[in-house]
């Protein structure tokens, strides 16, 4: 066991201990209304006997997900958290942050495979996030107004998944989109036009790079009123915010082969076109795909704020401005939500073509080593 394995498994077993002996205190005698809390404080505090012992890394995990379990059962009705619950979250914490050390350590030595067993770890970490928003916001008694827990939004998410896809389709597939595919395609196509003169290049880079630094909440308000107020507008922005990044990194990725390559596709009698396919192009791929995978994530940032601006009532961006103004906060995380998974997904599918067709490139070929 390393030594920064040892110390955390030492910092566990004093969170461990200390809590098993509160609910042993408070819990048991009185056998009140968790008595997972109290099983889960008895078997933390077996780790005080078992310090220097190497736990098997899968038992961690099961503790930590029994520990998040218990807690949230056992959360009081009314009135604060008791002290021995917040040192129980602790407690569980401490599990779950042991158990992802161990299982990269596992992978790093190759005692575990890393296809498969890698995704764990993000997962745990999430699933952590979200015990301790649960436990915090109902055990400090936040108000729902200013965060509410995650059981709440889940339950206005399940009430609400009918509006939720009608503003999915409105703000992703009619806005994001086509304004994504039309700018992404234009900045692509200008690209290479500017790429033949030095000219066009000297003097439409500095504008790309100023209108790249342009505000969307100037932007967003203009189209609206130059397109109206349906997805036209929307789709209108995420075009204004997707196209230069994607002319700036295609003009840097063709740029990138180098003159001894160039010299050898000159000695191959090839011409202006051929080189540009054969040869720039396919060497520009990580520069486009880099591009791709930004404007994935400008182009739902804009149509949601674009939404503020004036839209029929549907869409995100509008559900998200309403819900404020009524105090709707678990609506407004439940479109929080939809957004992130959509914006999550987009950017993974790009990244899964992007290894597909860039398949040579030695930072693909790095990731699979």
């Amino acid at each position: 066991m390393s030594r920064d394995l040892s110390s955390l498994q030492l910092y566990l077993a004093l969170v461990g201990g200390g809590a098993g002996l509160l609910g042993l205190v408070f819990s048991i005698p009185t056998l009140g209304a968790a008595p997972l809390m109290s099983l889960f404080f008895a078997l933390a505090a077996l780790s005080l006997a078992r310090m220097g012992s190497a736990w098997n890394v899968f038992l961690d995990g099961l503790l930590a997900i029994f520990g998040a379990v218990a807690l949230i059962a056992s959360l009081p009705d009314a009135g604060p958290m008791p002290l021995h619950h917040w040192l129980g979250l602790v407690s569980a914490w401490a599990f779950a942050w042991l158990f992802v050390e161990r299982l990269t350590t596992a992978i790093r030595r190759g005692v575990l495979p890393e296809t498969g067993t890698g995704v764990v770890i993000p997962v745990m970490f999430g699933l952590a996030l979200l015990v301790i928003w649960e436990v915090v916001t109902r055990g400090a008694q936040v108000s729902p107004v200013l965060l509410p827990a995650p059981s709440a939004i889940a339950t206005r998410f399940a009430a609400s998944t009918g509006m939720l896809w009608a503003d999915f389709v409105q703000t992703f597939i009619k806005s994001v989109l086509p304004g994504y595919a039309i700018g992404c395609l234009a900045g692509l196509i200008v690209a290479v036009l500017v790429d033949r003169s030095p000219f066009l290049k000297a003097g439409v880079m500095p504008i790309g790079n100023f209108m790249s630094a342009l505000p969307i909440i100037g932007i967003a308000p203009i189209m609206v009123m130059w397109f109206g107020f349906d997805w036209q507008s929307k789709a209108a922005v995420v075009v204004a915010m997707t196209f230069f990044p994607m002319l700036v990194n295609t003009v840097a990725g063709l740029n990138a082969a180098s003159a001894m390559e160039r010299d050898l596709m000159t000695t191959y009698a090839a011409s202006y076109w051929q080189t540009l396919m054969k040869l720039r192009l396919p060497a520009a791929g990580p520069f486009i795909f880099n591009a791709l995978k930004i404007n994935s994530t400008l182009a739902l940032i804009g149509a949601i704020v674009a939404e503020f601006f004036g839209t029929p009532v549907v869409g995100m961006g509008f559900r998200i401005s309403t819900g404020v103004g009524r105090l709707a906060i678990d609506l407004v995380w439940a479109e929080i939500a939809v957004a992130a998974v959509a914006g999550s997904a987009f950017y993974g599918v790009i990244a899964l073509v992007e290894r597909g067709v860039t398949f040579w490139h030695p930072s693909v070929r790095g990731g699979r080593a």
